[in-house]
């Protein structure tokens, strides 16, 4: 028996992420007004987590339970995943406990292979490659404070990581133009990029990537597991700070967002995270949001 998969945003169709962000929205909505909605009664979310994260496991385990299921977390301690046991193994062992599996992992290779050997939906909450449920919570930001993202520029200012990744795959779907600013030798994958044909492209100066664009978006300069490089990406990225100056040159009624934890002074001056055309504490809670209802569409 075949099951959808979220591994990457390429693995559903446009029409069905635009339906995701607009059900976020009304399951946001019956949420905040106190209406019980429990259409995952009696189902089991295992959460595989071999990279720590607050939002994540916060995001879902609470998501679970406003939907009437339940979550299992998972920490590295509690799992063998690829060393113990084979990666395989583990895919045939805990698809036959629980009804969807979330994992937070390393290698986007070890999701793929987990997936091909799941009796039960995958989803990818972080690899090295990709970062997609990020997305949905993003693309449900922007469309509830400016509307549909469709025909509108981004502009990506930073690190080729797997948010980048994620961001080149939302051109895609979403029909939106991706301008990327990073520094040589940290741009994204050369694959990724080439298959979005003309919805992303590289652009080095920041400042012109943001020239009237409508949603500015940064990560940090070192991701988790690349603290060694701290310094030298300090002095790589030493020009591409989302600062007053780049939110000058976007659209006036632009947007900015981080999928955090931010580091204040290096990718984001605090004047643009704490000022007004901030985003963040909205698009951080639609992570909530936006993975129940994807959790509603694997499990219906």
């Amino acid at each position: 028996m075949s099951h959808q998969h979220f591994l990457t945003l390429l693995d559903l169709n446009p029409e069905t992420l635009r339906g995701l962000v607009t059900r976020a929205t009304e399951l946001k909505k019956l949420h905040k007004a106190g209406t019980p909605h429990e259409p995952l009664k009696r189902k089991i979310l295992a959460m595989v987590f071999e990279k720590s994260s607050t939002r994540t496991r916060m995001s879902f385990e609470a998501g679970m339970a406003q939907l009437g299921g339940h979550a299992i977390f998972l920490s590295p301690r509690d799992t063998q995943l690829g060393r113990g046991e084979t990666v395989e193994d583990s895919a045939r062992v805990l698809s036959r406990m629980a009804d969807v599996i979330m994992i937070r992992t390393f290698e986007h290779e070890k999701i793929e292979r987990f997936s091909a050997h799941s009796e039960v939906p995958v989803i990818n909450a972080l690899t090295d490659r990709y970062h997609p449920c990020q997305l949905l919570a993003d693309m449900q930001t922007y469309s509830e404070h400016r509307g549909d993202i469709r025909g509108k520029t981004v502009a990506w200012i930073g690190d080729g990581n797997n948010m980048c990744h994620s961001y080149i795959n939302a051109a895609r779907q979403y029909d939106f133009t991706l301008n990327i600013a990073c520094p040589e030798g940290y741009d994204p994958d050369a694959d990724i990029l080439q298959a979005a044909g003309t919805s992303a492209s590289i652009i080095r100066n920041p400042l012109d990537a943001a020239s009237n664009a409508d949603l500015i978006v940064t990560d940090v300069w070192a991701s988790m597991g690349q603290e060694e490089e701290q310094t030298k990406r300090e002095s790589a990225f030493a020009g591409y700070q989302v600062d007053h100056g780049v939110m000058q040159a976007a659209a006036g009624d632009a947007l900015f967002m981080h999928c955090l934890p931010a580091h204040r002074g290096e990718e984001v001056a605090a004047e643009v995270i704490d000022g007004p055309q901030s985003v963040v504490w909205d698009e951080a809670e639609n992570r909530l949001h936006a993975q129940k209802a994807l959790l509603e569409y694997l499990l219906r």
